[in-house]
């Protein structure tokens, strides 16, 4: 177990420097430059002016320096300051972290309930429900997002003004309002996420049900459901919860475009804001966020398996 956790810190470590170093270097390769987007509000600035800027934002020292800097500092719990905004960056962060998990979080919730629901289901009945099922895991594949969040808000913010378009109510303030705004996005990014996980556990449970061990206790003349809910559903859970931490990794991709599409003041849209303004300590955070993120659903995933099957290990 000491051996496990040391292994798992250490490669936890070297993804959160990988992924904040490469950030760091690809962003600097960007074209554009962040002084001139500082600034922009200045009509034509001086060349002095342009150097006082990138000499204040430490533009001007190698890059392997200014990524050292950044890391000392990140060892020290401050992540910078937003070159626009002048508020710390992980306060900024911190206040947008909440809008983008409640949409992950949402959303990977509907879509294990009616993905693991209709996976059981054709796995015991086959048939019809099968073949409706490879129809609609096609169907969720080949419909690309964007194409779908545009039709939505069409349909049902345009047409039928049932969900809001745009935007995003906090949880606290109105719990009704959140579930409203939250709807497309959710909607959005669980259809194919839905039918992917259906997929999976059609696939294992048909496995597992034709294990010697499941006809045997068929022969016992246990009830089919008593089979499925305590036996079967329980080994054939692997694979499923190794989708759903893929799938969470990659829905913070997802958020990204949603945020944009739906006016939501999230991680993702802040990402793509720092990005056009080479916002670089912005960059960094998020690249850093994301980085956390992973590493904390790998290690959940983990424990997963430990409670599900305690011989299965660690995940490869």
């Amino acid at each position: 177990m000491i051996r496990t956790t040391l292994r798992w810190l250490a490669s936890s470590l070297v993804l959160l420097f990988t992924v904040t170093a490469l950030t760091f270097v690809l962003a600097s390769l960007a074209p554009g430059d962040a002084v001139q987007a500082v600034l922009s509000d200045q009509t034509n600035p001086t060349p002095m002016q342009y150097e006082q800027v990138r000499h204040q934002l430490g533009l001007d020292r190698p890059l392997p320096e200014q990524y050292w800097h950044w890391l000392t500092n990140v060892l020290h719990g401050d992540l910078g300051t937003d070159l626009f905004s002048g508020q710390p960056v992980a306060d900024t962060l911190n206040g947008q972290l909440g809008t983008s998990l409640s949409i992950i979080i949402v959303t990977l919730v509907v879509a294990a309930v009616l993905g693991v629901g209709a996976g059981v289901v054709s796995a015991v009945r086959g048939g019809v429900i099968g073949r409706a099922l490879d129809a609609a895991t096609a169907i969720g594949f080949a419909v690309p997002n964007f194409w779908l969040a545009l039709v939505l808000i069409e349909v049902f913010a345009v047409r039928i003004p049932l969900f809001p378009a745009t935007g995003y109510v906090p949880l606290a303030e109105n719990p009704a309002g959140w579930a409203l705004s939250i709807a497309l996005p959710v909607i959005t990014l669980a259809a194919g996420s839905t039918t992917f996980i259906a997929r999976q556990t059609r696939d294992s449970m048909m496995r597992v049900l034709a294990k010697d061990f499941i006809i045997a206790l068929r022969a016992h003349g246990l009830p089919m459901r008593s089979i499925v809910l305590k036996h079967a559903l329980r080994n054939a859970a692997l694979p499923v919860v190794t989708t759903l931490g893929l799938m969470f990794v990659g829905l913070l991709g997802g958020t990204v475009f949603i945020e944009n599409v739906f006016a939501i003041a999230g991680i993702g849209q802040q990402a793509v804001n720092a990005s056009l303004t080479h916002n670089l300590p912005m960059i960094e955070g998020v690249a850093l966020y994301f980085a956390v993120i992973v590493v904390v659903v790998n290690l959940l995933v983990d424990i997963s398996y430990r409670i599900l099957s305690p011989t299965a290990g660690v995940k490869s």
